[in-house]
């Protein structure tokens, strides 16, 4: 089993070997409500630590609901045009209207996201009051733990925030009797850059694997800097992490030679997790697992294939053209890569307009950055160690959700059983770690940054760097006989010859390099660019998949964040909790 394991028990779970040491006497007839624990049994060092668990194990979900799950394949990457919520219409319905840009305040799957967000909060809040009474922790270990549980809330809160925007915010000093009556118009970018402030200072360099250390709450400081547009402020501390960090277990950051290794299981723990959410499998709930992406899987394969269902999040069609490079093996800025003569040949196209004849597909002969065969599974590339893919046969709906299958965070044939929970209705948990925060995409953001303070020399050695790794052409993909799968062409850039020229590779950059790890909509907000890039891409995408986008469309001023849950609003009334416009 995986290091840090542990961490996937919930509190309840781990408390409850607490609770053996407990002898009868007369208070045996005084009864906790249930669920609940006496303080006594918290006020431990040993009750504390149970407590912090538990409140990393809200990292991976506490629901169980998919939306849910750390990886925001629906807000984030689904939303951000990356990819199509996939299979049929009639499968998970719920979401159809969620893709369109058509979300309700009563869409059941973001109130358990509003949930499993604030139960996270609420843990970490647990966690610093039992701290605040505990009588056997000693100062080092105080901040330790306090600086943990702080980051931890800095990291749901910053969820939340950049989810819904108006949320609640309150810290262990209110009694859940007024959580109530705390309104959504707080100041939660100060609430989540105190906690990550404190925890910067609080926090051990190293730990064990699978914790937070102060270099993951230095590179969170800078994404938070940087969703406020604070581009000084964060290049600060994105230069303090690139020239410092290292991970919980001492490794000096650094790209992994092997795009491939980022997603593999057997190398967990590597140089570029910067914050990741641990993964397991055998311990009795597949919510320890990767059950977030459970349906996350090419459809139906049998054998031949990873989880034999359901086909859920396929890669968009415009997404698989983005990858398209010149060629110098630069990509294509300008955004032709969508025209007619630069898109990607799919087999959707060719089985609808060749009379249904797949056998006579041939690949797309033109170059390509490799990373796309990293990222989405395409008819005749070896999907992993699996068989090729077969096209039509890992599709269950080519005009509803396209060609393509999802390739990243998938397990390998060879891993079946020993790096997967088979226990339930799926073989598809997975259990490799989701990575919340990666050394490239802090090396995009600090491009980013430096951009802002003019410094484009810098923004292009750390773009170069990516591009880098990228063209190890040791590590593309290969056919059978050891050659290319397709015609891969990548280069660094020369020069970065202005803003405008710097701004546009970055942002494509991440894009390429990120794809389907749920950062694609949210950044697309924070540049203020969702209305315009949304709107092209269901106007590029509904030409192929009518059924699912025709008439669909984004409204600037209202999509840029979801609505708050209807339930909530219920609860706490709408002179608390005010809707967010449009809504």
């Amino acid at each position: 089993m995986k290091t840090m394991t542990k961490f996937k028990k919930t509190s309840v779970i781990a408390m409850s070997l607490l609770m053996f040491g407990v002898s009868c006497s007369d208070e045996f007839l005084e009864v906790l409500p249930t669920g609940s624990l006496a303080d006594a049994q918290v006020g431990t060092k040993d009750g504390i630590e149970g407590l912090l668990i538990g409140t990393y194990a809200a990292l991976n979900g506490v629901f169980g609901n998919r939306f849910e799950g750390p990886n925001h394949w629906v807000t984030g990457s689904i939303l951000g045009g990356e990819a199509n919520k996939g299979t049929d219409a009639g499968d998970y319905s719920s979401i159809n209207p969620v893709q369109r840009y058509e979300t309700d305040p009563t869409q059941g799957d973001l109130n358990l996201l509003w949930n499993g967000r604030f139960e996270g909060v609420s843990r970490a809040n647990t966690v610093l009051r039992a701290l605040s009474s505990a009588t056997d922790v000693t100062a080092a270990d105080a901040a330790r733990i306090s600086g943990e549980a702080r980051m931890l809330r800095g990291h749901f809160y910053f969820d939340l925030k950049k989810h819904f925007n108006q949320i609640p915010v309150f810290d262990e000093t209110v009694l859940a009797a007024d959580i109530p009556l705390v309104p959504n118009n707080g100041d939660a970018w100060a609430q989540i850059e105190a906690d990550f402030q404190y925890a910067y200072d609080n926090l051990p360099s190293t730990t064990d694997a699978g914790r937070v250390n102060k270099w993951a709450a230095a590179a969170y400081m800078g994404k938070a800097k940087l969703f406020q547009q604070k581009f000084a402020e964060a290049k600060t501390w994105f230069d303090d992490v690139i020239a410092n960090g290292v991970t919980s277990n001492g490794l000096k950051y650094a790209l992994l030679d092997d795009y491939a290794q980022i997603y593999n299981a057997e190398n967990d723990n590597h140089a570029e997790a910067v914050m990741d959410v641990e993964s397991a499998n055998n311990t009795g709930s597949t919510q320890n697992a990767n059950y977030y992406d459970d349906l996350n899987y090419p459809y139906n394969t049998g054998p031949d294939g990873p989880g034999n269902c359901c086909g859920f999040f396929q890669p968009s069609i415009e997404l698989s053209n983005s990858f398209r490079t010149g060629a110098d093996g630069l990509p294509l800025l300008d955004g032709s890569y969508n025209n007619p003569e630069n898109e990607v040949d799919n087999i959707y196209r060719h089985v609808f307009t060749n009379g249904n004849d797949e056998a006579t597909f041939v690949e797309d002969p033109d170059p390509l950055d490799p990373r796309i065969d990293h990222s989405i599974g395409r008819k005749g590339i070896p999907y992993l160690d699996w068989i090729e893919h077969p096209g039509s046969a890992w599709i269950r709906s080519f005009p509803y959700a396209g060609p393509y299958s999802p390739k990243k965070y998938i397990y390998y044939r060879s891993q079946e059983n020993s790096f997967t929970d088979g226990s339930s209705w799926t073989r598809g948990y997975a259990t490799m770690n989701y990575t919340i925060i990666r050394y490239a995409d802090v090396l995009l953001m600090a491009a980013e940054a430096e951009i802002e303070a003019g410094t484009l020399d810098k923004a292009l050695e750390y773009v170069n760097l990516v591009r880098a790794r990228a063209a190890n052409s040791e590590h593309w993909v290969k056919n059978a006989d050891g050659t290319d799968a397709a015609n891969y062409v990548i280069s660094e850039y020369t020069s970065f010859p202005n803003k405008d020229f710097a701004t546009a590779a970055v942002r494509l950059e991440r894009k390429l390099e990120l794809s389907g790890e749920g950062h694609r909509f949210f950044d697309l907000v924070r540049w203020g660019v969702a209305a315009q890039e949304l709107n092209d891409y269901l106007a590029y995408e509904s030409q192929y998949l009518v059924t699912k986008f025709g008439g669909a469309s984004f409204t600037g001023g209202k999509n840029e964040f979801y609505p708050i849950p209807q339930t909530q609003i219920d609860i706490q009334g709408s002179d608390v909790l005010s809707q967010n416009p449009g809504y």
